[in-house]
Order: C-alpha cells, then structure tokens, then sequence
C-alpha cells in the first residue's frame, strides 16, 4: 500500500535529525524508480536535469510544466520527494506563497526556494527582498501542509559571486525567516563548508556535489553536513554518455555503445524482477 503523504514527510524530516544522507537527483520517471530500487531513502528534483530533457536550457521551464512533473516523480515511488521549485516562480512574495501552495499540493516532502534572478547584472535579489519570499513560503507551507520541508537556497558560488560571508549573511537571514535546511550550491572546501554548518547551526545544511570530489559521505558528515545532493550530475553523466555515443555515430563507428545497459537488464528492472 502507497505511504501517504503525510507519512513520507515526517520520514523526510526525519532524516535531518541526525547522520548525513544522500539525496540522488532524478530527473524522469525512470530514474526515479530505479534510484528508488538502490535503496536511497528520499529523491530530490533537478531543474536543469529535467530541463534537458523536455530539451530547454535550466530555468526555462514554466511552472505548470515543472507542476506536473513534480506530481509524476512524486506519484512514480514511495519515498519523499524534495523539490527544486527555483525561485518560487513569483516575482513577488505573495505570488511565490501561491505557488509554493500549489507545490505543496503534488505530494512533495520537502521544497526549496532559491534567491537568484536570471539577471547577470544583478544575479542576487536583496538579502531581505530574498528573506521576505522564505517567510511567505514558510506562510504558505505552516498553512497548507506544515510538514513539509522549506529549504532556503544561497545562490552565490552558482552565479559567479564568490563571497562566503555573503552567502553565510543570506543563509542566516533564511533561518530566521523560517527555512528548514539550508543550502548553498557551489561550495566545496572543508573551510566554506564547516563555515556554513557553523553559521547556521543546528539548521541542517545540504551541500551539492555535482562533480567528482575530494570528499566521502563520511568526509561530509564529519563536518556536520545532513545531506547531500547531487543536482544535474547524473543527468549530465547520461547526457555524456549519449552525446559520446551519438557523435561516434557521426564517424561511422558504434564503439559508444560499450557501455550500454541491455534492454532485458532495463524491463527486467521496471518490471520488478531486477
């Protein structure tokens, strides 16, 4: 029998309460049932992973399309799902409180909110422009599904601002303002990420690896780390795999194919039997 809704988001937060997990991204039915299948015990949504796939660039994606996909990936398995709702899809905070309502209403178990605004002249809203949306999806949440997860999204080392104390001073505000979890994409060294980790204690704190690292899952957890995601990479890794094996294509040869899962390894996995 399905969990319920509800069910799955006081298993999401539990997870935060303690230990280090990692949160895989899917970015299609298919690879979120067989995440589901290795055993990780919550899902969280890509942007720019499903962007690719319906073959737009990352945040160009409306938010009725990103609705429905929200509900298929939450709909496709049984564990908790975190969505990347970007910026609340609202150029104020009471229109991203309305969509951050219709978010809730897919099923998810947790969301985030991020403080970017697609202008490179001025990649970053205000800090209290940025904290107002938190509080107004904290509204939105505490009235329409309490229980689900708000993550507030430091932006920063995504689009080129490279000052930590910054991102710290944004990350505090969205405590305050009533995230859950905080998360700042792009950090990497041990300094920055026991900076954030301290900063915002005892919040918990996701961090994004998107590319081969240094560091374990019990590197991260030392270092207070509760999660870890994984953004677009593994939609990467298969848009590389692909386009490797599409240009040998171009050359004449089909040696990109070596690696290739086979089809009867593929039903056999969405038919249960795997």
């Amino acid at each position: 029998m399905p969990r319920a809704t509800a069910e799955k988001r006081a298993a999401f937060r539990a997870l935060h309460e303690s230990g280090c997990f990692i949160l895989p991204n899917p970015w299609d039915i298919g690879s979120a049932k067989y995440l589901a299948s290795l055993g990780f015990k919550a899902l969280a949504t890509t942007s720019s992973g499903f962007a690719w796939s319906t073959g737009r660039a990352d945040n160009h994606v409306t938010r009725e399309i990103i609705l429905a996909h929200l509900s298929a990936i939450v709909a496709a398995t049984d564990l908790p799902v975190n969505a990347d709702f970007e910026n609340g899809f609202g150029a104020t905070p009471d229109e991203v409180a309305q969509n951050v309502t219709l978010g809730i209403a897919t099923g998810v178990a947790g969301l985030s909110i991020e403080d970017s605004t697609g202008n490179a002249a001025s990649p970053l809203r205000p800090i209290d422009a940025a904290a107002q949306r938190i509080a107004a999806a904290r509204r939105a949440i505490d009235q329409n599904g309490g229980d689900t997860l708000l993550v507030g999204r430091a932006e920063n080392f995504v689009v080129g601002v490279q000052d930590l104390d910054d991102a710290i001073a944004r990350l505090k505000a969205y405590a305050d303002a009533g995230a859950d979890c905080l998360y700042a994409p792009g950090i990497k060294t041990r300094e920055q990420i026991e900076a954030v980790v301290a900063a915002v204690a005892p919040k918990p704190v996701n961090v994004l690896v998107g590319s081969v690292s240094p560091f374990t899952l019990e590197d991260l957890a030392a270092m207070g780390v509760r999660r870890v995601s994984v953004g677009g990479a593994l939609a990467r890794s298969a848009w590389g795999g692909f386009m490797a094996a599409a240009q040998a294509l171009t050359e004449g040869r089909f040696d990109g194919f070596a690696g290739a899962a086979s089809g009867a390894q593929l039903d056999a996995q969405f038919l249960g039997k795997a």
